[in-house]
């Protein structure tokens, strides 16, 4: 086991509140649809609290999967029935859960390089190998991967599956192009993987980008999709959930049941209420509004305040913006200097399976107000400058 960088930063950071933090993936409270919380879970304690406040199935509350079936097909999505879904605690319990099902040791994983730290924990402890494919403005560069898959054929190995976060990626927020994400689902084919599709970003998008969901576009049951509802109603419910093939489901379900029981009932219900009423789908433009802004923000505050040599991805949507510094940088090193400044980041290397990366940063923009990311990214900016002095 390895610890969480992330968590480990945000546990100082709750230690000393005055520090301006970029830190965490934590959406902003502001935007969290508090009445409407309240309104619902009134409603069901009145109403239904022999179900939302007792055990519940392993599998999901059927309630909820049947808006999550109406919510994914509306989206495009090709599901058969609610036996095509579970519910987790959270969309990192889905990673974990995959992971004691597909993953033995010695097992090829694709992975973006840079990608989700909490994800490749997650898998680590099954001992995976991982190959680590490289990004840019368009995602996963998937010439490389079918060059990699290419390579490990001749050597008569065969990767297991592929995980990716093609839409406002983690921790870049970049998006995979439309050609690409055709090109990876035919490699799938021919090469006989799974591709695991994690998305708690796509419904925070705001700049024009034409895309598909890898499950929508689907034919063979390939693709394990994971959705979460902590970007969109609020982390504080820890409810997200898998779409795939029933067999999969089946075992997932199976490997939940030693984990946790069941995912929180009343959390469930509190979410099927906020699909079946409507209130999901008038809350994400506001989130959006929110988000764009403050993203904006941070990119001139980038641009003022960041020395000559450095970079910095240019997000569609989601909730980061991943930074390059000139190499000689050591971000890991400098966030010391960084604390004593009184603002906090996420050192780059943990999200790169090769330990690469030491000379970038992901930045959240999410969570602190806009006064907060200027003055924060200038006390950052300072830094940089002594760093390379």
């Amino acid at each position: 086991m390895r610890a969480s960088t992330i968590r480990q930063i945000l546990r100082y950071v709750a230690e000393m509140p005055e520090i301006i933090s970029f830190g965490g993936g934590m959406p902003d409270p502001s935007c969290f649809p508090r009445e409407e919380i309240r309104a619902i879970v009134n409603e069901l304690v009145q109403e239904q609290a022999r179900k939302a406040l007792q055990y519940g199935t392993t599998v999901g509350c059927i309630e909820l999967r049947e808006e999550l079936l109406k919510f994914m097909n509306s989206m495009g999505f090709k599901l058969e029935g609610v036996g095509n879904i579970m519910v987790t605690s959270g969309s990192q319990q889905a990673l974990d859960l995959l992971a004691r099902v597909l993953i033995d040791p010695g097992d090829l994983v694709v992975v973006e390089n840079p990608t989700y730290l909490a994800a490749t924990l997650a898998f680590r402890l099954f001992q995976p190998r991982f190959v680590g494919i490289p990004i840019d403005h368009d995602g996963m560069i998937i010439e490389a991967l079918e060059e990699e898959l290419r390579r490990l054929e001749a050597e008569g190995r065969r990767v297991k599956f592929v995980y990716t976060v093609p839409t406002c990626q983690n921790p870049t927020g970049v998006s995979m192009s439309m050609d690409r994400r055709k090109w990876l689902l035919e490699l799938a084919n021919q090469y006989d993987f799974l591709v695991v599709e994690d998305d708690p970003y796509s419904h925070v998008l705001f700049k024009p980008v034409e895309f598909k969901r890898l499950k929508a576009m689907d034919d063979e049951g390939r693709v394990i999709y994971m959705g979460t509802f902590s970007k969109i109603i609020c982390p504080g419910l820890r409810v997200g959930w898998v779409a795939a093939e029933s067999t999969i489901v089946d075992k997932m379900v199976i490997a939940k049941q030693s984990v946790d029981l069941c995912t929180s009932p009343l959390t469930q219900l509190i979410a099927a209420e906020m699909l079946r009423r409507g209130l999901l789908l008038q809350h994400i433009p506001n989130i959006i509004k929110v988000y764009k802004t403050k993203c904006e923000a941070m990119l001139e505050s980038l641009e003022e305040n960041f020395p000559e040599g450095c970079r910095w991805s240019t997000p569609v949507g989601g909730l980061f913006i991943f930074a390059y510094l000139p190499e000689k940088v050591d971000t890991e090193k400098m966030l010391q200097k960084a604390l004593e400044r009184k603002v906090a980041y996420v050192p780059g290397r943990p999200f790169y399976v090769d330990d690469s990366g030491g000379n970038t940063m992901r930045l959240n923009y999410s969570y602190p107000t806009l006064e907060q990311i200027r003055e924060g990214i200038a006390r950052l900016g300072e830094v940089v400058k002594e760093e390379l002095r």
